[in-house]
């Protein structure tokens, strides 16, 4: 039995934070992602190897079959990480593979054995969903929802998911309590997009750090789910650039003033004359910037080498 699945990276234009109360935000399936190949061997255990970018193995271990199904620990195998590293990572898949599991009872149930490789598209530091990605290939796998399987393990939005499972643009929604999210693919493909760039900020944020400190703020959450939800509707159908920026300055302010911190514009780029806008937890990863052929130059000289043109970022 060979098997292999993909799944797509993610990059969140609209909603970031409000999302989880409820705003309507615009999603990018990014052209890097995530595969996950699957071969069966004999030996009553899991061969697991991840690669980056480059092919390199950057995370290996043996995981014992019957353990993963009583939740016991296992033997580990790395290279390259500290040992903390390497237990956190390895306690991680133990979890995921264990709800996929009780998901479906039959999933990794017998005395078969099998390697598994995943491979990333995009460095590991960049953001763009190597745990979103890994969820939806092992759901894939398992034949599971997904969805189900984030909520049990990471948790979160769940707007990543949907990009890992869709080829083009999507606006996202989470439903009252108890009912799936809504996700309706649109047609977001802006004419002035060869003056949009991608920036990474050299530094990888933690997503539940962020939402923590979100959660700690006092704020009208009605009122912000409103504007957001406003301000996604009118970015998905603007086809100005003028347009466009007055509304990612107006997204920027909104939650700069919800979270009490300055925009990235503020902070770090304010002799710039485009617009910038943070995307998904505020102060990593990237950033996205409206511009022109000189805009790379920019952002090269304050130190960011990783500028990626927006088609050649997004599905």
């Amino acid at each position: 039995m060979n098997q292999q699945f993909y799944s797509n990276g993610k990059l969140l234009l609209t909603g970031e934070y409000a999302v989880l109360d409820g705003a309507l935000s615009l999603a990018l399936p990014s052209r890097y992602g995530q595969s996950l190949k699957i071969s069966a061997h004999a030996y009553p255990e899991l061969q697991w190897r991840s690669k980056d970018d480059k092919g390199s193995t950057w995370f290996e271990s043996v995981f014992e079959l019957h353990p993963i199904v009583k939740q016991q620990s296992i033997a580990t195998k790395t290279k390259g990480l500290k040992e903390r590293e390497t237990v956190a990572i390895a306690e991680m898949l133990i979890k995921i593979l264990t709800e996929a599991r009780k998901l479906n009872p039959e999933f990794l149930l017998g005395k078969q054995g099998y390697s598994v490789e995943t491979k990333l598209d995009f460095p590991r530091n960049w953001g763009l969903g190597s745990s979103s990605t890994l969820i939806n290939n092992v759901a894939q796998w398992a034949q599971i929802d997904a969805q189900t399987l984030l909520q049990r393990t990471f948790g979160g939005s769940g707007y990543d998911i949907a990009c890992a499972q869709h080829n083009g643009p999507i606006q996202y929604l989470i439903e009252p309590k108890g009912k799936r999210p809504e996700v309706k693919m649109v047609d977001f493909d802006p004419p002035f997009k060869e003056q949009l760039y991608f920036v990474h900020l050299n530094k990888k944020q933690n997503s539940r750090e962020g939402i923590a400190q979100y959660r700690k703020q006092k704020f009208d959450t009605s009122e912000l789910v409103e504007k957001i939800s406003r301000i996604t509707q009118d970015i998905t159908t603007c086809n100005t650039l003028v347009q466009f920026n007055s509304l990612i300055k107006g997204h920027e302010a909104i939650l700069s003033e919800v979270l009490q911190i300055p925009t990235i514009k503020e902070s770090h780029f304010s002799d710039f004359e485009g617009a910038v806008k943070s995307l998904g937890a505020w102060g990593g990863d990237f950033i996205l910037a409206t511009g022109d052929k000189k805009t790379p130059l920019y952002f090269k000289e304050k130190g960011y080498e990783t500028i990626i043109p927006y088609s050649k970022m997004i599905l």
